[in-house]
């Protein structure tokens, strides 16, 4: 096994409260929190798990496993980016992220579908060959990509 490089930590606290639990009438809404200090709310899926016991409002697996990858693949772009001397003025992704049974039958995140849409400060012109070789430099580098066996797309969006 490899050594660690590094260790990132996170705790996720869940408290039942007056709630039955056997029955599976309990909330999934939880707490996720970072080592860095951020806390934000989690939940299953509403559509695993129906709401009320689940919240809509709050972040689920599934949403964050999907925004890890686009996140990772969004600093490692930004990073290639300044090396080249190009200036990013705005990064946007709308990544998404398709549930559905593996080979095996089990449910598993099948494919995450980047959508980057970059816009340079300037006059900087960019060109689709030079984009898409900077997206694929990112994909490769990006560590969470290179941790799962998912499918990921880049879809690059170009004006």
């Amino acid at each position: 096994m490899e050594r660690a490089v590094s260790s990132h930590e996170a705790t996720v606290v869940w408290q039942r409260g007056e709630e039955p639990f056997t029955d599976g009438r309990y909330s999934r809404r939880h707490e996720l929190m970072f080592d860095g200090g951020a806390v934000i709310a989690g939940s299953a899926s509403p559509h695993v798990v129906r709401a009320p016991f689940s919240d809509p409002a709050a972040v689920d697996p599934e949403e964050a496993f999907v925004a890890s990858l686009a996140s990772c693949h969004m600093l490692w772009f930004l990073s290639i980016a300044a090396n080249r001397g190009l200036v990013v003025d705005r990064y946007r992704d709308r990544a998404v992220g398709e549930l559905g049974r593996n080979g095996e039958g089990k449910l598993a995140m099948l494919r995450v579908t980047l959508r980057p849409d970059v816009t340079f400060a300037g006059e900087a012109l960019v060109t689709r060959e030079a984009l898409d070789a900077m997206h694929e430099q990112a994909h490769r580098e990006c560590f969470i990509a290179s941790s799962v066996r998912t499918e990921v797309l880049c879809e690059a969006v170009y004006e």
